[in-house]
């Protein structure tokens, strides 16, 4: 028998996972709280410091401005991206298993409160085992909607 040649790459579904779900935690604390720049300390302090010359300039304004810049990429980021999840599970619904398929998602890692998967399951009346299949299916087609996905590195010397 001949090896089938496989065009399509296979996905790392742990790395993918992972991956997803840093995202979603990221997405879930940035719509609760936003971001906080960080603000420049104007009150000086006059505590005596007892330590030798270091000859370093400090530029505190900078230093502030830099970081304000970096969080404000991160923030526009964690926006797009926000707004990306909603588009992709709102697509969810054009089938039952779709809307459980949204639900979970939502319920589980978007919501305010930080829940276990037992309760999720619970909570809409779904087994545990058909929570999972459900579950799985929506993680990789949100993940594919939002480009997320983590393909295996092909061994070296390839396959013949």
């Amino acid at each position: 028998m001949t090896k089938q040649l496989s065009f399509l790459p296979k996905i790392d579904r742990n790395a993918t996972q992972e991956r997803l779900e840093g995202v979603l935690e990221s997405v879930r604390i940035y719509r609760q709280f936003g971001m906080i720049r960080r603000e420049m300390k104007v009150t000086p302090s006059y505590e005596v410091r007892y330590h030798g010359p270091t000859l370093e300039v400090g530029n505190p304004l900078e230093d502030v401005a830099l970081a304000n810049v970096q969080q404000s990429q991160r923030e526009e980021w964690l926006e797009k991206m926000s707004f990306r999840i909603d588009q992709a599970l709102s697509r969810f619904c054009n089938s039952p298993t779709g809307k459980n398929q949204r639900e979970i998602i939502t319920k589980r890692y978007l919501e305010d409160e930080d829940v276990c998967d037992y309760m999720v399951y619970n909570e809409i009346g779904m087994s545990e085992r058909t929570y999972r299949r459900v579950k799985a299916r929506a993680f990789y087609k949100l993940a594919f909607a939002l480009r997320l996905e983590v393909y295996e590195k092909e061994e070296a010397g390839g396959n013949e």
